[in-house]
């Protein structure tokens, strides 16, 4: 039984999920990750880490991150509570769509989940307070391949839908692009 299915493309390669929902009058249960299921959306790698973040305040951005290949990642991003304008940006070098942003929101009341490939860096800004978010990675967090988007860069023109009211120093510190950034490939 396939506990997911594609809602929409948000890019090339990025799927926003629907989970399946079973419900009766004890509650519901929904599956948060199935590896068979996904497998059949392209992730490849078995589950590496599971994480979640909590973040309190309304209008705070996390990201925009990634891992250089080798250790580059699938990630599934579930929203549990709250709401987030959740946004991904092609990094990789070959794609015609490369530095193109995208964004969708996910909230902690709707079965929807986003399925990320490697090759996008991701971040999101909280549209409500106490927003908890589930990942899913396909690898574990290497602090030397780490790498981001500066959030503010006006080359990547993101409209974020709320003031910034919280970034962190490593966040805003992600330099801006250059004509130089070649993104990723594997």
């Amino acid at each position: 039984m396939n506990r997911f299915s594609i809602e929409f493309e948000l890019a090339p390669g990025v799927q926003v999920l629907t989970r399946k929902v079973l419900a009766d009058d004890r509650g519901s249960f929904q599956r948060l990750f199935d590896l068979d299921d996904l497998t059949t959306l392209g992730w490849d790698r078995p589950v590496a880490q599971v994480n979640q973040t909590i973040t309190r305040e309304r209008g705070t951005v996390r990201g925009l991150h990634f891992q250089h290949p080798p250790f580059d990642e699938w990630k599934l991003v579930t929203c549990l509570q709250g709401e987030i304008l959740d946004l991904i940006v092609d990094i990789r070098r070959s794609s015609v769509n490369f530095l193109s942003v995208y964004q969708v929101k996910l909230d902690g009341n709707s079965p929807r989940s986003l399925l990320i490939p490697p090759g996008f860096a991701h971040g999101f800004q909280t549209l409500s307070a106490n927003v908890v978010l589930n990942y899913c990675h396909s690898q574990p967090y290497v602090p030397n391949a780490e790498g981001g988007l500066n959030v503010q860069d006006p080359r990547l023109a993101i409209s974020w839908p709320l003031p910034i009211t919280q970034l962190s120093d490593r966040d805003r510190q992600f330099p801006m692009l250059t004509s130089d950034f070649n993104g990723v490939d594997r």
